[in-house]
């Protein structure tokens, strides 16, 4: 049987064209190793507070309101039935009538009102949830958010692998970290200057929306007697 013409015995190799992109299709990209955590797409990572539910007081007033319309809408009725009103109701209006403005029962009860409505008015326009620290966004669906005193434990066991810290006290809020640490030998300024380094390392690897403004303050022990 005879070879095909134009091949001379011999097959060539065609060459290949790598893509670029072939490594990269059907598995995640591979994360940053400078240790900060990725950011979002065209923004910057920013997140706000994360808001309250408010059960409680949303519960306290529905309650209130309701058994306060129940009693008026229920003498209401009874009045347009042919009955009398009941008792409360007449000694309040009764009440109401003869006092004066500058009657001591008046103001403390439109103290107390003023006070109630002031509180509401800034549980609906704060967020609350202090001890949450959101986080920076890495996808426009996922939210998430760090416990104050879980990212306080960690600056602590972070400042304890020092050499030379004794004991550290770590008070975070949400936009600073005080520092207090005691370092029983060594000298401070050195001990100060690793824990500046360390804490900056482990407050960005915290991935909060917003870094708090590191604070350190090394001390000796005190003496004892």
């Amino acid at each position: 049987m005879s070879e095909p013409q134009g091949s001379e015995g011999t097959t060539q190799r065609l060459p290949v064209i790598e893509n670029e992109k072939d490594d990269t299709l059907g598995r995640p990209a591979a994360p940053d190793t400078d240790g900060s955590p990725p950011v979002q797409d065209g923004a910057d990572g920013r997140s706000g507070r994360f808001w309250s539910a408010r059960r409680v007081p949303a519960g306290i007033v529905a309650l209130l309101l309701l058994i306060v319309a129940g009693a008026f809408l229920y003498d209401i009725a009874a009045v347009r039935a042919g009955r009398l009103g009941l008792g409360w109701r007449r000694e309040l209006a009764r009440q109401l009538a003869q006092r004066p403005l500058d009657d001591t029962w008046v103001l403390v009860g439109a103290g107390v009102t003023a006070v109630l409505g002031l509180w509401l008015i800034v549980l609906a326009a704060t967020p609350g949830l202090r001890r949450l620290l959101p986080m920076r966004r890495t996808h426009p669906d996922v939210r998430a958010g760090l416990h104050r005193d879980a990212a306080a434990l960690v600056l602590r066991d972070r400042a304890m692998e020092i050499a030379g810290v004794r004991s550290v006290r770590v008070r975070l809020r949400r936009r600073r970290a005080d520092v207090r640490a005691v370092a029983h030998f060594r000298a401070l300024e050195e001990v100060r200057a690793d824990l500046d380094t360390v804490l900056t390392e482990a407050v960005a690897g915290l991935g909060l929306a917003r870094a708090p403004a590191l604070s350190v303050c090394v001390a000796r022990p005190g003496r004892k007697g």
